[in-house]
């Protein structure tokens, strides 16, 4: 029997951050650390997996430390353990996983799988005011754009998603066409604030306007053909209008669709989690659509956008209550929906 009041010991290790958090009933974040590896991949312009496991290996016991220590808490005290299962890379994943397998073995405590998804949802539960159930979630990052329609602490139904590149994706893939490095969201978002969205008008990839799926190649195709037939795109002011206007295409889709969303499953309410919800266009234009709706609109803190441990434990304490435990045989995985 699980008591009501729970400390959550939570460990990411999906990609390229390690992240560790305590967390108590799911909701109060006592501490959460990220150590990102953004230095040591930018100069392949994108994650490269052995050398992300790498990094974890080396990063996971001193951000563990420091976690415990800002949470003010021994390792004794902590009542269980909730780790990311996937979806991710393998190698990264194994890190993360094996060692929350070895602690909660030779501590003789509960542990729990989190798949990272429902990780994100639970972000805006770190927050005062968090979305009562049911409610639709967008969820856009690096590897996944889906649409979610939350009916309970543990269940979300599929709605829609990408059949290509998630939006994240395609904003590093622009990044590198316009030569602005890696990650590409920030520097996009920052150049998009100095350019005119309106100068440069790419296609809107709706595909079918009554559905949910999401596809954003061709609009990379489609900067990708406006660079190749101006040679100047690259200089001067030409990378903010083309970056305002890449972002303007990608923020209309993805704020269309979850208030069309919403609006098909008669909810009022509806939130943004994963890293591009740091994005500050999208949020601004999803609160603003989603008002015009009488929509309430949900999105977590900036620290809790991107892959974090404190939405794992958030997730991981409702797995818990249910009854959910891993066990010595229990694996990762890559691919895998709510």
């Amino acid at each position: 029997m699980v008591s009501r009041t729970m400390i959550i010991l939570g460990i990411e290790t999906s990609c390229d951050e390690t992240a560790a958090a305590v967390v108590e009933d799911g909701h109060r974040t006592l501490s959460s650390v990220v150590s990102s590896q953004v230095a040591a991949h930018r100069p392949y312009g994108g994650v490269v997996p052995e050398l992300a496991s790498r990094k974890h290996i080396e990063a996971i016991v001193p951000v563990l430390t420091e976690a415990l220590e800002k949470a003010g808490l021994r390792l004794d005290q902590v009542d269980a353990l909730a780790v990311t299962q996937g979806p991710g890379l393998i190698g990264s994943l194994l890190v993360g996983f094996s060692f929350a397998k070895a602690l909660a073995w030779s501590r003789n405590i509960p542990w729990v799988g989190v798949n990272h998804l429902l990780g994100h949802i639970h972000a805006v539960f770190l927050e005062s005011n968090p979305p009562p159930f049911p409610f639709v979630a967008l969820l856009a990052s690096g590897g996944h754009t889906s649409i979610y329609w939350v009916t309970s602490p543990v269940e979300a139904a599929l709605m829609g998603q990408t059949r290509d590149d998630a939006a994240g994706e395609a904003y590093d893939k622009v990044a590198k066409m316009l030569n602005l490095g890696y990650p590409g969201g920030g520097v996009i978002d920052r150049l998009s604030g100095r350019g005119d969205g309106s100068r440069i008008v790419f296609p809107r990839p709706f595909l079918d306007k009554n559905a949910f799926d999401f596809s954003f190649s061709g609009i990379k195709t489609a900067v990708k053909r406006y660079i190749d037939a101006d040679h100047d795109a690259c200089s001067g002011h030409q990378v903010s209008d083309i970056a305002a206007g890449f972002q303007e295409a990608v923020v209309e889709v993805l704020c269309y669709k979850a208030v069309h969303a919403a609006l098909e499953k008669g909810c009022r309410h509806l939130s943004l989690v994963g890293g591009v919800a740091a994005n500050s266009r999208l949020r601004e234009k999803l609160a603003h659509d989603a008002a015009e709706k009488g929509i309430s609109c949900h999105i977590p803190a900036l620290k809790f956008c991107g892959d974090n441990a404190a939405m794992i434990a958030a997730a991981g304490y409702h797995l818990l209550i249910r009854g959910d435990r891993a066990g010595l045989d229990s694996d990762v995985y890559s691919r895998a929906r709510i």
